[in-house]
């Protein structure tokens, strides 16, 4: 898989010139429609198949799939066509399951728009879409011919699309690399320099998916603060005002599940000291209360890493070191989501 990071205006002319579709459909969300296709539009063909779903994690469904092969099917696009995913996690995983399922999988490429998209859901070829409520229930292993990434993108997006995005920065820093952790974690996010770090994130993955494509083990690691992360942003997501994004979700996570280290003794007091306060002056506290405890728990029973009904852990065992495939009771669990609740 090639991962190409600079002006779209090269990366893209350089893609389409090296390689000959029958036809290019480019998949986008309003806002991308609006603020990022003009960009592209006069690097493609002059016909080509435009497909605008709604943005939204809630539209990652079957039902949005059905209508985009109902296109695909109706702009007559055969097996030697070309699906251009151009937008943020929503549409690069849908837009990415839609292209490896439609006639036994046709060629797509990523255009990753959003911070978290381009440090993390455009690398590594997990595709997939929610069913019945839980986050990527259903999809498909399979690398996009390239990933084209942009960072001037990212100054379309307000600052907590922004802020989204960095958690999954923070991870990668936490899980690989100390001394990256401990150049960020002194800095405010306004110092932040995007571009360094995007590349910086793009490397981690890349040599992490390349020692496990279809995370049969190390890859795994990639989850630290998904498994109660993911939960309590399933909790949330028809919840009205109390939804949160992707990152925000994760890191509540990476503070919950750091705790669970902590109490495993696998990091140092001053470790999640670290980890917590940092994550807490970005992002601050969602709002839970102990009564939903139960309810967040129970979502961890649908994680992808579980086992032979254990719920199983990808956690820290040092800033810049992580384990998997750890069993966590859900006695753990409830400490560690009533620590952060405070």
């Amino acid at each position: 898989m090639s991962v190409q990071i600079g002006p779209i205006s090269t990366s893209l002319y350089r893609y389409l010139a090296e390689n000959s579709y029958s036809h290019i459909a480019v998949i986008a969300d309003e806002h991308t429609n609006k603020y990022c296709l003009p960009k592209i539009k006069s690097l493609l063909p002059s016909k080509f198949t435009k497909i605008i779903i709604k943005s939204g994690e809630e539209n990652k469904t079957l039902h949005t799939c059905e209508r985009i092969w109902d296109i695909m099917t109706k702009s007559n696009m055969d097996r030697h066509s070309l699906v251009i995913n151009l937008g943020g996690g929503v549409i690069g995983d849908m837009g990415g399951f839609c292209a490896a399922t439609y006639k036994r999988g046709i060629d797509f490429i990523q255009i990753p728009t959003t911070l978290l998209a381009q440090v993390d859901a455009s690398v590594g070829g997990k595709l997939g879409i929610d069913f019945q409520s839980f986050k990527n229930h259903l999809g498909v292993f399979q690398l996009p011919k390239s990933v084209l990434i942009d960072p001037d993108f990212i100054q379309t997006l307000p600052e907590r699309q922004k802020l989204s995005g960095y958690a999954e920065i923070i991870k990668h820093c936490l899980i690989r690399d100390e001394e990256k952790w401990e150049e960020i974690s002194h800095k405010g996010f306004e110092d932040i320099n995007f571009a360094d770090l995007i590349s910086h994130s793009v490397e981690i993955k890349k040599a992490v998916v390349a020692e496990d494509p279809k995370e049969a083990g190390l890859r795994k690691i990639l989850n630290f603060g998904h498994t109660l992360g993911h939960a309590v942003e399933t909790y949330l997501l028809n919840l009205g005002k109390r939804r949160i994004l992707h990152g925000e979700a994760i890191a509540v996570g990476m503070i919950m599940e750091a705790f669970i280290a902590y109490h495993r003794s696998l990091i140092r007091q001053e470790e999640l000291e670290s980890i917590e306060i940092y994550l807490f002056e970005t992002y601050g506290r969602v709002k839970l209360t102990v009564d939903e405890i139960p309810a967040i728990i129970k979502l961890t029973a649908q994680d992808k890493k579980n086992r032979g009904g254990e719920i199983r852990f990808s956690l820290l065992t040092g800033i810049g070191d992580c384990g998997y495939d750890i069993p966590v009771s859900t006695s753990e669990m409830k400490k560690a989501i009533a620590y952060y609740i405070g």
